[in-house]
């Protein structure tokens, strides 16, 4: 996977104007496009969506990593493939269409009985809206009652320091903790990138043709100053999206935030990522007109699991993310990011430490098996 998967928390507020780590998706005023948003899928998405975060619910079953498949293992995936977006959502939505519950709960939700994928979309949206709604954390609830007392003394500190000398609040501002911009933070790329810039030592090393290296918001905008540049993440609920960073590079809340204190100086100095082992790995070959999915040559394998650490690895690749960080070192004793860290754990929302109530004990497809027991909290 190329990013990490953004939270869900109170991602269907009215301020989320665009959505993915680059902005990719994002509303187009003058409707050059008939859907009304700059997406990737251009002149083929279609009208009818409800807001930025239905237009998101389109495109992670167009992913040949995520939901779709690799072409010829099903039609939605070779509809991809090809580049019939809107073929593959109408072969899912006529997948639903056959299944007589979700005709009507779509009968009972827009009227219709006839699904479309627009419908599908805007209910995910609506779903995803409420019930990932947060606004219960100790953090908020003071900023409510006007009473501070709960937060106890090291968060009190931790408070001080965010919004004063540590200077956090520069970008993470606002009731979400975000300012919705997009910064180049010296972030560390782990993972096979998106595909982007010209290097191509990992083509030439490995006989893969891939680059990978991951340019952020520039290929959105191809304006230089946004070279490497992702979204400030709302900090609402931080404490629980864990690995933290657009490639998922740091696996504890400490390590972002001192990334955050000396962003080059960590950059240059982080190692591996610590990611699962792949087992298996399938290629996709091709003999005639007739595609072959097979494991893939163990001669071959070594060259393939280098690709996940090649831009860390580069001193080259690396210092064009240094060069384009914008964010000022900033000293802190280890007493203070303790501070700090009591603050942010206060942005938790206690009720979704855990939310395996949202899961239904079945769904019509009958593909989902009994979720496992709540816990005792």
């Amino acid at each position: 996977m190329p990013r990490n998967a953004q939270p869900l928390y109170n991602i269907g507020a009215r301020a989320y104007e665009s959505l993915f780590h680059d902005g990719r998706l994002e509303p187009d005023p003058a409707r050059v496009f008939q859907s009304g948003f700059w997406s990737p899928a251009r002149e083929h998405l279609p009208e009818g969506l409800d807001s930025p975060l239905a237009a998101q619910a389109m495109f992670p079953v167009l992913s040949p990593v995520e939901m779709a498949g690799q072409k010829g293992e099903n039609p939605v995936a070779t509809a991809v493939a090809e580049d019939r977006p809107q073929d593959a959502w109408k072969f899912l939505a006529r997948r639903l269409s056959g299944i007589k519950d979700y005709r009507d709960m779509f009968e009972a939700a827009f009227g219709s009985g006839t699904i479309s994928f627009v419908q599908v979309a805007n209910a995910l949206a609506a779903f995803q809206t409420v019930a990932f709604r947060s606004n219960g954390s100790p953090f908020e609830q003071s900023l409510r009652d006007g009473s501070f007392s709960r937060l106890g003394n090291g968060a009190w500190s931790g408070l001080d320091l965010f919004y004063g000398r540590a200077g956090c609040s520069g970008c993470h501002s606002g009731p979400l903790l975000t300012d919705h911009r997009f910064h180049a933070i010296a972030m560390p790329q782990t993972g096979p990138g998106k595909g982007h810039g010209a290097d191509t030592s990992y083509w030439r090393a490995s006989g893969f043709m891939d680059r990978l290296e991951d340019e952020g918001r520039f290929r959105v905008t191809f304006d230089e100053g946004d070279l490497f540049a992702f979204r400030t993440p709302s900090l609402l609920n931080v404490a629980l999206t864990g690995p933290w960073g657009h490639s998922g590079a740091y696996d504890t809340l400490e390590a972002v935030v001192r990334h955050h204190l000396s962003p080059r100086k960590s950059l240059h100095s982080y190692g591996a990522a610590r990611l699962p082992e792949l087992g298996e790995v399938i290629e996709q070959t091709g003999a005639g007109s007739k595609l072959i999915f097979r494991s893939m040559n163990p001669a071959r394998r070594e060259a393939f699991d280098r690709r996940d650490s090649w831009v860390q690895s580069s001193a080259e690749l690396r210092n064009r993310i240094a060069g384009a960080n914008v964010l000022e070192a900033v000293d802190l004793t280890d007493r203070e990011i303790d501070q700090l860290l009591a603050f942010l754990d206060t942005l938790t929302d206690p009720d979704f430490r855990d939310r395996r109530d949202l899961v239904p004990a079945r769904v019509p497809s009958g593909l989902m098996p009994q979720p496992p027991p709540l816990k005792a909290q």
